[in-house]
């Protein structure tokens, strides 16, 4: 599936979906794609099942950059509908991060996996129909998740072991686990200046 590079799309270029979705197409300085309904990520907790169909274009990322994916919420409207940044190592060693709408509410929140998924999330209301942030920043083996909109400043969400010193893989992730017809506007995938501390906010660029 092609599609045209853009300077605010870093991996377009040489980044690989984990499995094709529906579609997926620059509409101006939009990446818009379509997920396959039953698709997710998850591994073995609480469920006893293990989901390996999500969509997640995934680039080469050596952590010394920051990774920042920016998405519309707009079409956020039934359960489990998901997107964010997915940050790989495998197919049972990955973080997603980013906004999921459960029990008809929009939330923030993110999945750590080795193996087992360990899932955490908050509620954002407030952030509903608005351009979503996501970022990781590496350092010490570990990632630092923050995430804001375009009205709402950076609040930190979760920082993980991720011990993979090579071999990892970042990107714009999506997931549909209970309809069709699920479209998530991608804005921007690009890399950036790293986390100064974890007590310090990263700068706003746009």
């Amino acid at each position: 599936m092609k599609t045209t590079m853009s300077s605010d799309f870093i991996g377009l270029h040489e980044g690989k979906w984990t499995k094709e979705p529906v579609a997926a197409r620059m509409d101006g300085d939009r990446f818009v794609v379509e997920a396959r309904e039953g698709s997710d990520f998850w591994e073995n907790t609480f469920y006893g099942f293990c989901h390996r169909d999500g969509h997640a274009m995934l680039a080469p990322w050596d952590g010394t950059e920051a990774i920042e994916v920016s998405f519309d919420l707009s079409s956020f409207t039934e359960l489990y509908d998901q997107a964010g940044l997915m940050l790989w190592y495998g197919e049972d060693q990955w973080i997603k991060a980013g906004v999921e709408v459960n029990d008809g509410v929009a939330h923030v929140g993110a999945v750590v996996t080795d193996t087992y998924s360990d899932w955490s999330l908050s509620p954002v209301p407030e952030w509903g129909g608005r351009i979503v942030t996501i970022r990781a920043s590496y350092s010490n083996e570990a990632v630092v998740i923050r995430a804001r909109t375009d009205e709402h400043p950076w609040r930190t969400i979760r920082v993980a072991r991720f011990a993979y010193p090579t071999n990892k893989h970042a990107g714009p992730f999506l997931c549909s686990p209970k309809r069709a017809g699920f479209e998530v506007a991608f804005t921007k995938w690009r890399s950036t200046t790293p986390d100064q501390d974890l007590h310090t906010d990263p700068p706003i660029t746009d």
